[in-house]
């Protein structure tokens, strides 16, 4: 018998930290239930997989430059080449594996502005590829949205109708995916992958709030009045933060993407306090001992919000998709939500007095909320494991 040959896909290493937190939840179950596995990952970013997790890993796309805005004849024919090279590329990969997970992330939605040929073209051809040579894909505790664009959810409900197991971060994903004409009938709703990793112990708290800042743009349909939706939330979010530090509150500003740094800094120098600073976490772990540490935390990106809520701190959710409201909803918060769109600085410090004022029965809400959602995962892990790992001898290489 030879082990089992388990591959991980997804845009990891390449900046987001909650991608890389749900990757790293998903590795510290296979090593801990199947040590014997042979563990690879396709990815946005191979080095960076590599160097963290110890594992090999391969470029998502052929072409590096893929992200990039094609412009020249040249760059437009070498970016519809990669889609053809990516193609087979994909599918070699993937029938060198027994199971591919995708560990969490919003795989099947369009809540950020997302081009059809990217992801969600990798996507469909990695679910389409472990049809084809019979290796078991699972979309594990995947993010789901209704997508307007036409092509993109075509190939998004392609891919999770070819997944041979799927599973969500919320109900309202799988209400989604049913609403695209997926059959969801034996698809179970369980918290973030996240959750699954260690909380960090309470931090020796000093009146410091954190706000998680974002490269806030709106979402896919939003591409006409983006410059527009983006303003007002730097502006509101910076009134906020200023606002805080002229009553003497130190502010940490947090960020989960590397895109996100700018808005950090731009933040920063505009409230003209040294009570304002940047934090320079780089894992989820990371941000969440930031926000262990913190009297409250209000965030924008959705992991920033996991890992507040993570380490038991009382949030307030600057929100910019029904993910983030079903978020705070399942974990007794939701009465703490503000729209992003219409970032309010006043608005915003009313609600935040709200929540410091409710802060001791709000930890120990978080507490039982942490305990349920660390059951329902350990529930998850055995589902995945009777549904990707039977007990028959692995899968051999064709001569």
């Amino acid at each position: 018998m030879t082990p089992v040959r388990v591959g991980v896909f997804g845009l990891l290493g390449s900046g987001n930290l909650g991608n890389d937190g749900s990757l790293e939840a998903v590795l510290g179950r296979l090593r801990e239930e199947h040590p014997d596995a042979a563990v690879g990952a396709l990815c946005g970013g191979p080095a960076t997989v590599s160097a963290r997790y110890g594992i090999p890993a391969t470029r998502l796309h052929w072409n590096r430059a893929e992200y990039r805005t094609a412009s020249r004849t040249g760059a437009v024919a070498a970016k519809g080449l990669g889609k053809l090279v990516d193609a087979f590329r994909t599918a070699a990969w993937v029938r060198r594996h027994d199971v591919v997970i995708v560990p969490g992330m919003g795989v099947l939605e369009a809540t950020l502005p997302l081009r059809p040929w990217g992801f969600p073209y990798s996507l469909f051809l990695l679910c389409a590829s472990g049809r084809l040579f019979g290796t078991r894909v699972a979309l594990v505790s995947v993010g789901a949205a209704a997508i307007g664009s036409r092509p993109t959810r075509t190939l998004v409900r392609w891919s999770a109708r070819l997944a041979a197991y799927r599973s969500y971060r919320d109900t309202l994903s799988r209400d989604a995916m049913r609403a695209m004409g997926v059959d969801t009938a034996r698809d179970e709703v369980y918290p973030d992958l996240a959750f699954a990793l260690p909380a960090p112990p309470p931090g020796t708290r000093d009146g410091t709030v954190c706000v998680g800042v974002m490269d806030f743009h709106g979402s896919d349909d939003d591409r006409a009045r983006a410059d527009g939706i983006h303003r007002r939330y730097l502006d509101g979010t910076t009134r906020f933060v200023r606002a805080l530090a002229e009553d003497g509150r130190p502010v940490r500003l947090l960020t989960g993407d590397a895109c996100d740094a700018p808005v950090a800094a731009a933040i920063r120098d505009a409230a003209g306090s040294p009570l304002v600073t940047v934090a320079g976490a780089d894992s989820l772990a990371g941000l969440m001992r930031e926000a262990a540490a913190a009297d409250a935390v209000v965030a924008t990106r959705y992991h920033n919000l996991v890992c507040a809520l993570r380490a038991g701190t009382p949030t307030l959710a600057l929100s910019y998709a029904a993910k983030s409201d079903a978020l705070m909803d399942r974990m007794g918060l939701g009465a703490y939500c503000h729209p992003a769109r219409e970032a309010d600085a006043d608005r915003l410090l009313e609600q935040f007095r709200e929540l410091e004022k409710h802060a001791p029965e709000l930890r120990r809400a978080l507490a039982q909320a942490n305990e349920t959602a660390a059951r329902q995962l350990d529930d998850q892990f055995t589902a995945l494991t009777t549904a990707l790992f039977p007990a028959a001898p692995a899968r051999q290489e064709n001569p």
